[in-house]
């Protein structure tokens, strides 16, 4: 009988003979390498974006990393929805409060993503014509 999971590649993958747990640390240092540049530089950036960068930089200079990360990976991205459980907890959890401001709450999020919807449209179209001016100028 074998253990849960082996089957599917979830716990140890036979192809490439990793772990979960070594693919989850490998994610984990990335992101740590992530945090130590933007936190060390103070940069503005999120951390885990750094570490993405690098991830992906090393999967370009050794292909082989891919490929022992990508079944553990898609795993993962199978099962994303329920990273998304505590999000959902915690508006349930704020229900009260939900219902005495959700419509305040409703709102603010159509106004300010309609004004960014807004801006973003008339500075593309100044940028365009400013864009389009110059090269007929030259």
């Amino acid at each position: 009988m074998s253990q849960p999971g082996t089957e599917t590649g979830f716990v140890h993958n036979h192809r490439t003979g990793t772990t979960m747990l070594f693919t989850l640390s490998v994610l984990l240092i990335f992101q740590l390498a992530g945090e130590v540049v933007a936190r060390g530089l103070s940069l503005p950036i999120p951390g885990p974006v750094f570490g993405l960068v690098f991830l992906a930089l090393a999967c370009m200079v050794r292909p082989s990393l891919r490929q022992t990360l990508e079944p553990t990976s898609g795993t993962l991205l199978d099962h994303l929805s329920l990273l998304f459980l505590p999000a959902a907890v915690g508006v349930i959890r704020f229900l009260p409060l939900l219902r005495r401001d959700g419509l305040a709450l409703a709102a603010a999020v159509l106004g300010s993503t309609l004004l960014a919807l807004t801006v973003t449209a008339v500075v593309f179209v100044a940028a365009s014509r400013r864009l389009t001016e110059n090269g007929a100028e030259q």
